[in-house]
């Protein structure tokens, strides 16, 4: 009997990297460490669609072999998982819990109280943000428990940080490529600061995988980059603090609708470098104002042009900023945060509880 089970996106057997994928791996990097592997069985959720009948034995199978059931599912799996364990668990009488990712279930649940119905009836589920937690408790769950966004890499050391003393400003978007990610918006941000001072002040990398319903668009901005403007790919992981440290910022002018506690807050701050975001649902409760980084208006995307030009004018702004991004990325460090749901799975001391 394994002590817990996973169904998620791992996307073992494709390129997919994503929100979602980052997020599941990390939860059983976190919990593997904690419990060890051998006490985790896992269920890749990735392309179930193609073969349901096989993922219903599958879900079956992860219910009768584990005392606790995981379900991180995306927003089109939300309409079948929940209702799928809750059935099939009427049988195995396990422990479910449903660790969210992204900011919109509570938009999904007013929409449907069936769905609704169906969260209800988990032991646990685990949001990303206070704010998340009460929206929905404001729809009547009284099962919700907030568990902040982790990553599973170590935090930058103040001595390790890397300044950026001269032009060209390095600066660069990591998410994926989509046009509601606001990619489109960061490229002209930086051709607007480069063409107000009339040289290249700022470079862009653009890191990420592509979305398949955005390539076509991509490809045909992508032909018309300027030299100070470039696609870097897919940063790996375990590559991704060294590869960001020397950015002198990240561009996150996001207004995707699915956008909670976005993972590339915390590899940025990890790496001690601050954020220039939108106020876009719950940016502004994660990113400090003239803290470790800045948040201008959704709605005046024109504002990051300006926000850059006037950075360039008094970068030490910025610069000033790196140590407040580390003090920020410690408070979301996988050991501590795992403690939350371990808590839950029973799998801490009552010692280690009273530290969570």
């Amino acid at each position: 009997m394994y002590k817990v089970g996973i169904c998620g996106r791992f996307g073992f057997n494709s390129n997919s990297v994503n929100g979602q994928t980052d997020k599941t791996i990390a939860v059983y990097n976190a919990l593997a460490k904690a419990i060890g592997k051998e006490n985790i069985d896992l269920l890749d959720s990735y392309g179930w669609q193609k073969n349901p009948f096989r993922m219903l034995l599958e879900c079956r199978r992860l219910l009768h072999e584990c005392e606790n059931v995981i379900i991180m599912p995306a927003r089109n799996g939300i309409k079948v998982f929940p209702a799928l364990f809750n059935v099939l668990n009427k049988t195995s009488g396990r422990k479910l819990h449903y660790v969210v990712i992204g900011g919109w279930l509570a938009t999904e649940l007013k929409a449907s109280p069936s769905l609704a119905k169906q969260i209800k009836k988990f032991d646990c589920v685990y949001v990303e943000l206070e704010k998340i937690k009460n929206d929905l408790q404001e729809l009547g769950l009284d099962n919700v428990i907030y568990m902040p966004n982790f990553r599973n890499k170590n935090t930058l050391k103040e001595d390790e940080l890397v300044y950026t003393a001269s032009e060209p400003y390095r600066v660069c978007t990591f998410s994926r490529i989509l046009r509601e990610k606001g990619i489109e918006e960061a490229i002209e941000a930086v051709r607007q600061a480069n063409a107000h001072f009339g040289r290249t002040v700022y470079t862009l990398d653009i890191f990420g995988m592509i979305e398949p319903v955005y390539q076509s668009r991509f490809d045909e901005i992508r032909s018309n980059f300027e030299p100070f403007i470039s696609y870097k790919g897919i940063i790996d992981n375990a590559n991704c603090t060294d590869e960001l440290k020397t950015c002198f910022a990240l561009l996150f002018p996001t207004f995707y609708k699915g956008e909670g506690f976005a993972g590339t807050i915390i590899d940025a701050f990890s790496a001690g470098v601050p954020v220039i975001a939108t106020d876009w649902h719950y940016n502004a409760a994660i990113i400090h104002h003239l803290i470790d980084g800045i948040i201008y208006n959704t709605s005046n995307p024109e504002l990051l042009g300006k926000i850059l030009i006037e950075t360039a004018q008094n970068p030490q702004k910025l610069n000033d900023m790196k140590t407040n991004c580390l003090k920020t990325a410690n408070g979301f460090k996988a050991d501590e945060v795992i403690k939350i749901l371990l808590k839950e799975l029973d799998c801490i001391t009552e010692r280690e509880a009273e530290t969570v």
